[in-house]
């Protein structure tokens, strides 16, 4: 149902896209609109994982660095059938993650300090299942092309002015005025109803992958509370990535309304809530699947000397038995 939903809205967006170009410019202005938008989008496709990991400083780590985090992103890689994305972490209080890259093959996922010190590894797993989920459902290439029909609309209608004469518009003045102010703001609400029909889509398939709808529950209760607790400056000065995050990072929209990138949380916790008891089998105890090469770990323990960075230690029987950052 969320793909039909998905279509229907990719399908208005293209409709007002192609209405809007013939009202103010006829088929060559929407031909000469289109093809700039499209240049401009088809960069951020190939570049964007790129773009928008540098915009928030995240760091690639490995095993070595962090052992838990890498460990967790593979097991559940395996379960999903995914090639292994790569895994940055970002310096960052505020507990927040994201899924980037244009397709399966060229993914990443990024989790921010505040989140690994927050959360659980069982919680941890949720989320993490969560972002390859974004990725198994080619979520990224439907917020791409989505983007490119709204950057496209947005285009046109900065032209309306210019057309505003044109034998295509009735209106006049006024009637590019409206198209100016409207169609942008149309375009905006169909972008937003996507990424929170995504948002309800890889709740559910990230619920699949890690096999217990609890745990994002439970984590998305918890980054609620980190993000209103804490700041993402990077965000508010880039409210157009805010639709990444499996959080919304900018404070003062957490209401489940028009112009809101993410569902309520409460409304995600209750769907999570009704798959639970909607499957018949689901995994109860420590995250352990087949062949895993990680262990339970006991809560974040900070350094004694009163340092911020979070540490974690693994319960008697770790091989390694050693503490290190994030694992």
């Amino acid at each position: 149902m969320n793909f039909i939903k998905t279509g229907m809205l990719i399908a208005a967006i293209t409709a007002l896209f192609i209405g809007i170009g013939f009202l103010i410019g006829g088929t060559t202005g929407m031909l000469i609109a289109f093809v700039i938008a499209v240049g401009m989008n088809g960069f951020a496709y190939w570049n964007s994982d790129k773009l928008v990991l540098k915009m928030y400083g995240a760091r690639m780590v490995t095993e070595t660095e962090a052992p838990i985090l890498v460990r967790v992103v593979q097991d559940l890689s395996e379960r999903a059938d995914l090639p292994m994305p790569k895994v940055y972490i970002m310096e960052n209080a505020q507990p927040n993650a994201f899924a980037t890259g244009r397709n399966p093959e060229n993914a990443a996922v990024a989790a921010t300090t505040g989140l690994l010190e927050l959360l659980t590894t069982e919680e941890l797993a949720g989320v993490m299942a969560h972002e390859l989920a974004h990725i198994k459902n080619r979520d990224t290439l439907t917020m791409t092309i989505t983007a490119t029909l709204a950057g496209a609309i947005s285009m046109l209608a900065n032209f309306a002015l210019f057309f505003g004469g044109s034998r295509n518009n009735s209106g006049g003045i006024i009637g590019a005025l409206a198209i100016m102010i409207l169609a942008p703001l149309a375009a905006m609400l169909v972008q937003m109803a996507i990424s929170r029909t995504r948002e309800y889509s890889a709740d559910h398939t990230g619920s699949e992958i890690c096999g217990n709808p609890d745990w994002l529950a439970s984590a998305l209760q918890k980054l609620e509370r980190g993000v209103q607790a804490h700041e993402n400056v990077p965000a508010e000065k880039n409210p157009a990535s805010a639709s990444l995050f499996i959080i919304n990072p900018l404070h003062g929209k957490r209401a489940d309304s028009l112009f809101s990138t993410h569902p309520a949380t409460k409304n995600r916790v209750q769907k999570l809530k009704e798959l639970t008891l909607s499957m018949v089998q689901v995994r109860s105890g420590n995250y352990r699947p087949p062949n895993s090469r990680y262990v339970n770990v006991e809560p974040s323990l900070k350094p004694s000397g009163g340092g911020s960075t979070p540490y974690t230690k693994a319960k008697s029987g770790d091989p390694d038995d050693k503490k290190g950052p994030w694992g």
